[in-house]
């Protein structure tokens, strides 16, 4: 009988169920320590140690139940409390490969929380790859000691990989690929796959090598099928070969990933020597890294934020933030005080500046994020940027005189005032038009400052929305209404 695969909106539904004994297990603890608490205290010591022991086995065995991702989502999602709780039974070995699963700020946490002892032996269940992984969020000496543990070659493999950049390359890429020497034939390079005691994750093809080690192609597994096994490896091999410097940015080694529909692909140093692989799963979970980093850095947030991490720490982390847009708010009121009078001469100009403001902030945030994933994607340059310009402006315009007009009109009806209308409408547009403008410029010239383009864009953009749109409806209504 075939399986039923589950659909997108039943897989949340079935991991929930699955975590769902643990978290009530949890619960159970949590309740039946604080009774026994309250118990006689000549008994409450004897009743704690008796109703611990049973808790903590019911608890392993609902987490035995569980595969090492499901750990891991768990992890990120308890309180400190109970995660560490949680953490404390794992064994060594599941904590290794759970500590690969989480969040960064959940991994600094639980590592500051592990004695150097066991850390060490959690650290010695993973291999150099995985060891590479986590390598910024241990503690120097931890991390010196756990690298003297290696063999020799994994060693060496370590210090290389860990000296890239992080976000190169040669940050993500792995060890794990299989090799042939060009000179070998089919037969020899099917018994290579064969020999291996286990195909390396997204192994889609054999890389090919000549003298000292230099990368002259590859071979598709699926080629090895249909050539004659006396036939040479370098009469069938593919020549035409993307592969990667260890020192290329991960964002656009992904973006050549999905460019060639590749699975894997090789990684060389500067003689073409091949030093190691770039894996797809690892690439995507790269882009999806960046992906959160950037939709968090647009808000002012950093991309590692523990969702439950301590309460003082998440308010320190977003008062700049906080502190900036007071800044912003405050000076956008200095534009309205410059026309107070004009105010108290028209009540109704109060009621519809907002909707100036919210209308060119729409804009803007749409505008910012096209550039951005434009800028991520690599598809503006230096030559295109005034097209750019041409085009989000033109857009703009054209949204501003339609929608401008519905809501000067709406303003027309509503107050009897023809004039107070084209006021509307005239401020919808110029605003518009100056949130495409800003929108493009921003992450522009955060790209020229070497910063991330989607750190506090919107703050940005919503002073100067808020800000210009403010100025500029009641300028226009001080000039032709006043």
């Amino acid at each position: 009988m075939i399986p039923r695969m589950s659909t997108p909106e039943e897989r949340p539904k079935k991991l929930a169920r699955r975590l769902a004994p643990v978290l009530e297990q949890l619960q159970r603890q949590s309740v039946v320590e604080s009774v026994t608490h309250r118990q006689q205290q000549n008994r409450s010591d004897l009743i704690e140690n008796l109703v611990q022991r049973q808790q903590q086995a019911a608890l392993v065995r609902e987490l035995n139940r569980l595969n090492k991702a499901d750990i891991g989502h768990l992890l990120n999602m308890l309180p400190a409390d109970k995660r560490h709780t949680v953490w404390q039974e794992l064994p060594d070995e599941t904590a290794g490969d759970v500590l690969l699963e989480l969040n960064d700020a959940v991994a600094e946490d639980l590592i500051e929380l592990t004695d150097e002892a066991r850390l060490l032996s959690i650290l010695g269940a993973l291999d150099s790859d995985e060891l590479t992984e986590i390598d910024n969020l241990l503690p120097p000496a931890v991390l010196q000691q756990a690298i003297d543990a290696l063999e020799t070659n994994e060693r060496n493999w370590v210090k290389q990989t860990i000296a890239y950049p992080e976000g190169s390359v040669g940050d993500n890429m792995s060890r794990d690929s299989l090799v042939i020497h060009e000179s070998l034939t089919i037969r020899d390079a099917i018994e290579r796959v064969r020999s291996a005691p286990e195909l390396p994750p997204q192994t889609d093809k054999l890389f090919v090598t000549g003298h000292h080690h230099q990368l002259v192609g590859v071979v598709p597994l699926i080629e090895l099928m249909r050539f004659p096994e006396d036939t040479l490896v370098r009469d069938c091999m593919d020549t035409d070969v993307v592969a990667f410097s260890p020192g290329d940015d991960a964002v656009d080694a992904g973006q050549a990933f999905e460019r060639y529909d590749l699975i894997s692909a090789p990684v060389v140093d500067e003689h073409h020597r091949l030093i190691g692989r770039l894996r797809v799963e690892t690439i995507m979970d790269h882009l999806r890294e960046v992906a959160q980093k950037q939709a968090l850095a647009k808000e002012g947030l950093k991309a590692d934020t523990d969702l439950f991490g301590p309460i003082l720490e998440g308010a320190r982390e977003r008062w700049p933030w906080l502190m900036i847009n007071l800044l912003t708010a405050f000076l956008a009121t200095r534009f309205i005080s410059l026309f107070e009078g004009t105010i108290q001469q028209l009540v109704a100009l109060a009621t519809l500046m907002p909707i100036v403001a919210s209308v060119g902030g729409n804009t803007g945030n749409q505008t910012a994020a096209l550039v951005i994933r434009g800028l991520a994607m690599e598809q503006i340059q230096g030559g295109n940027l005034g097209y750019i310009y041409r085009k989000e402006l033109l857009i703009s315009l054209i949204n501003g005189v339609i929608w401008g007009s519905v809501l000067g009109l709406f303003a027309w009806l509503l107050y009897q005032n023809p004039l107070l209308g084209c006021v509307m409408m005239g401020a919808v547009m110029l605003n518009l038009l100056l949130a495409a403008l800003i929108g493009i410029t921003v992450p522009m010239l955060l790209v020229r400052l070497k910063k991330d383009p989607a750190m506090g864009s919107s703050v940005v953009l919503t002073f100067a929305t808020d800000s210009m749109g403010f100025f500029l409806f009641l300028g226009l209504a001080t000039l032709i209404l006043v």
